[in-house]
């Protein structure tokens, strides 16, 4: 087996898990099937060992919407609070450079590569807002334009008093309660 692919018994686990939670959260994505995702899942086993690492970092993700003119699913990481396996990162590995003492192990954008997934722009984040209360504890890195990354900058939401914030901080901070959510297209 390469890093990128499951054994047939964690294929098997994961699919059982997303069929759950899909069927538990049918708010999500009114009106699709699972056998159609599931088909669409077992056609792509690379972006079945990202789910797989979406989930073991604990990101609980499930399909947001579906491109009918692509036939391409979309899934968000829709744990309650920032996944608890991607917390405490800078931002981008140049912040994690930058960085002389207390380095955090990792970056949110290394993170999401070695994964397989890219970081929720402020848009897709607020789309994921529209489902239910998430990050009401935690805060997420998104996606920083590029005019305020080249200035040291980056940028992290959450939601409080029932509205989602956008905020700013240096890239090199990073915190216990900060993490990120990504987004897999399928």
């Amino acid at each position: 087996m390469t890093k990128t692919t499951l054994t047939p018994e964690q294929q098997k686990a994961l699919l059982e898990t997303l069929q759950n939670r899909f069927e538990k959260n049918t708010n999500r994505h009114p009106g699709l099937q699972w056998a159609k995702v599931q088909s669409k899942l077992e056609a792509n086993p690379k972006k079945l060992w990202s789910l797989h690492e979406m989930e073991n970092t604990g990101g609980e993700p499930d399909v947001i919407e579906h491109n009918p003119t692509t036939n391409q699913y979309t899934f968000f990481d829709c744990s309650s609070e920032s996944p608890s396996g991607r917390r405490s990162t800078c931002y981008d590995q140049e912040a994690l450079d930058s960085r002389k003492l207390h380095k955090p192990k990792n970056s949110a954008l290394g993170m999401a590569a070695d994964i397989g997934i890219e970081i929720l722009t402020e848009a897709q984040y607020r789309r994921l807002q529209e489902l239910g209360d998430f990050d009401t504890k935690t805060s997420s890195w998104i996606a920083t334009p590029p005019d305020i990354r080249k200035l040291g900058g980056a940028l992290f939401a959450d939601k409080r008093y029932n509205n989602v914030f956008v905020y700013h901080n240096g890239a090199e901070s990073y915190y216990g309660a900060r993490g990120f959510r990504g987004a897999l297209i399928i």
